[in-house]
């Protein structure tokens, strides 16, 4: 549990954020089909024929599904911590992931079935490095016709894999670049990244006192008329927030529209600026949860020589006890904030460089921002409320 929830699951969406996609080198899903495949199969070439065509209707609709699965999990089934429950878990999607990438072929999964792939390379993309692909005949086999979405081929990890050294480049960017790219973006994607937005903006709402007064004024009328339990309000609650977020960046596109002259689709507009909330996704995950990293990610200490509650002491660390001071409530406080407007003040940045980008005019481009400003300043509002908000246990 203190590797899945601690170290992974925080932790390697800040690194991810900060450093790279190291979720692509480590995944190990990845890792033991190839291992699985140069075994049984031979191959060593990372391109293997599939069963069946993906579907281009599902996009990453999978990976979605199984998100908003791992969120429930995360915030509502209080048992997902249980070692037991835990492995089972992991056990069912390491199946799902498996047969994905048998059927339809290993980066195809990657890029359309597996939540955590797609979702550490959102944060990715505001890091400063890259991967780029400098021979563009390797795409030419590319699954993801990165050469015909992209104007470059980076970060694209199949061409990567295939390409000689020589083709290859692992280069700096300034941060936040990424997020800028012209691509095509699709609907379902511009779902997940509202989708990760609104989720963590919900696992620190239901930590506070106010979230803990709205269950206790439904539950016992709820109860009575016999239709939610606590997990049932919080259910509801995770699917009403989303919906919430994606109706406020909806009227936020519209009016984007309205200002920009009409020349795009309010869901042209809602897709071609989805990037420029990551950074808030980031930022608000670090102010939530870098405290619970610093303290209960110290766990792994003992662990490391006990990993098994055995009663081992491999490296001496068994008896180490979690130093709580490690970080106070006032720096908890003041990098929380600076975390949030510095998260804010990025995507506002980011927006603005989409908008030149494909606007032609600069006063439209300029004019088209200030709904996005009006909505990143409402969404700072809304984060600095909830941090703000005295703290409960077991939210």
């Amino acid at each position: 549990p203190a590797m899945v929830w601690v170290i992974w699951w925080i932790g390697l969406g800040y690194i991810s954020a900060l450093f790279g996609n190291c979720w692509a080198l480590i995944n190990p899903w990845k890792t033991l089909y190839e291992w699985a495949e140069r075994l049984f199969l031979g191959r060593r070439d990372g391109r293997v024929s599939v069963l069946w065509e993906y579907p281009s209707r599902w996009d990453v609709w999978p990976a979605f599904v199984l998100f908003g699965v791992f969120t429930w999990l995360e915030n509502v089934y209080s048992k997902a911590a249980v070692p037991l429950n835990l492995s089972f878990l992991i056990v069912c999607y390491s199946l799902i992931t498996w047969v994905g990438m048998a059927v339809y072929g290993k980066h195809v999964w990657l890029r359309r079935g597996e939540a955590f792939a797609i979702l550490f390379g959102f944060f990715a993309r505001l890091s400063p490095t890259e991967i780029r692909v400098v021979n563009r005949s390797v795409c030419e086999r590319c699954s993801a016709d990165c050469c015909v979405e992209t104007e470059d081929c980076v970060d694209c990890y199949e061409c990567f894999e295939v390409a000689e050294p020589g083709d290859r480049q692992l280069n700096l960017r300034p941060f936040a670049v990424g997020l800028t790219r012209s691509e095509h973006i699709s609907t379902a994607t511009a779902g997940f990244v509202v989708l990760v937005l609104a989720t963590v903006t919900f696992d620190g709402f239901m930590e506070t006192t106010f979230w803990l007064d709205v269950q206790n004024a439904i539950y016992p009328v709820a109860s009575m008329l016999g239709v939610f339990t606590v997990g049932g309000i919080k259910t509801v609650g995770l699917v009403t927030i989303p919906a919430v977020f994606i109706l406020a960046y909806g009227l936020t596109s519209w009016a984007i529209q309205k200002m920009s002259g009409g020349e795009y689709s309010i869901v042209g507009i809602a897709k071609m600026f989805v990037f420029a909330l990551v950074p808030i996704a980031v930022a608000y995950n670090i102010a939530h949860y870098v405290s619970f990293l610093l303290i209960q990610g110290q766990l792994v200490i003992p662990l490391a020589s006990d990993p098994f509650g055995f009663g081992w002491d491999i490296f001496g660390t068994g008896d180490y006890r979690i130093n709580i001071k490690i970080i106070n409530a006032r720096v908890v406080w003041y990098l929380a904030v600076a975390s949030i407007v510095l998260g804010h003040i990025i995507s506002v940045y980011v927006a603005h460089r989409i908008s030149v980008r494909i606007m032609e005019n600069y006063s439209v481009a300029l004019r088209s921002q200030y709904p996005m400003l009006i909505l990143m300043v409402a969404y700072t509002a809304t984060s600095l409320w909830i941090i703000a908000q005295p703290i409960v246990n077991g939210g």
